[in-house]
């Protein structure tokens, strides 16, 4: 199973703030890689623009290019295309996300990109230690400015809160034909009502009625007029457990019964044993 808790688009549900400990860290190892990748690649491309006679300026411009292109565009894309990991988090368990629980994309990643170059490069990443310690998600002024942070998405999970029957659905549910829902479905709709009190309330509501209308169409008929979407995920599940319980249970007290009449000896022979 997955660390993380995705849903919808990728938007992250359980969205706890990295310690600083384990941003600090992760900061190292990417400064490291980079660093590393900077030093080999200039050396190839100083070793090229020389083979190729190219004159100093020639040389400047090409060492200026491998810079920005490894500082910034590499970890831009990376972060784009692993929805905001980088060798550091993926070896701390963190994830760079929206500020409301979404996956970063390309923008947000290149302005955090492009704010590093003086708040970590230029100023050894003092700029960026200083903001993360006054903020209260631990921002740097990059997260600040593309509007993301970091989250720790590995790790003990607290358990989730058990499903409840709403009880003015109670009686709409028995009587619904409910079929079985897809397990992505069922899946992210339990998800999202155990972690729905930490979402923002926008990305709650909105990620509320974006399950809720998945699931009516598996329900019929529908809720009444004006139910909530969360209570009625929750009385779509609690019906769903309650059905499939009780059909476990016939099932097992009927391959009880079958068991006990194939051990029964023919014509009423006692068995000795």
């Amino acid at each position: 199973m997955s660390d993380e808790i995705l849903i919808g688009e990728g938007v992250v549900l359980d969205a706890r703030p990295a310690s600083f400990a384990s941003r600090l860290l992760s900061g190292l190892l990417d400064a490291i890689v980079l660093v590393t990748v900077l030093w080999v690649v200039s050396l190839l491309a100083a070793a090229v623009g020389v083979g190729a006679g190219a004159n100093d300026a020639v040389i400047a411009a090409l060492s200026v290019t491998v810079t920005i292109g490894v500082i910034v565009v590499a970890p831009a894309t990376v972060e784009t295309l692993t929805r905001g990991r980088s060798v550091g988090k993926l070896a701390l368990g963190l994830r760079v996300v929206r500020d409301d629980g979404g996956p970063v994309r390309f923008r947000h990643a290149i302005i955090r990109a492009l704010v590093g170059i003086f708040e970590l490069w230029m100023t050894a990443g003092s700029v960026a230690l200083v903001t993360s310690l006054l903020n209260s998600r631990g921002k740097r002024l990059g997260d600040l400015l593309a509007g993301t942070y970091a989250v720790r998405i590995r790790g003990g999970q607290r358990p989730l809160p058990p499903l409840v029957m709403p009880y003015e659905l109670a009686g709409w549910a028995r009587r619904a034909d409910i079929r079985r829902l897809p397990d992505g479905v069922a899946l992210s709709a339990r998800q999202f009502l155990g972690r729905a009190a930490d979402l923002n309330p926008v990305s709650r509501d909105r990620l509320g009625r974006e399950l809720a209308a998945q699931v009516e169409g598996f329900v019929a008929p529908g809720p009444p007029p004006g139910t909530h979407p969360e209570r009625f995920l929750a009385a779509v599940l609690a019906e769903r457990r309650d059905r499939e319980f009780a059909l476990a249970s016939r099932q097992v007290a009927r391959s009880a019964a079958e068991e006990q009449l194939v051990a029964r000896l023919p014509h009423g022979v006692p068995d000795p044993y």
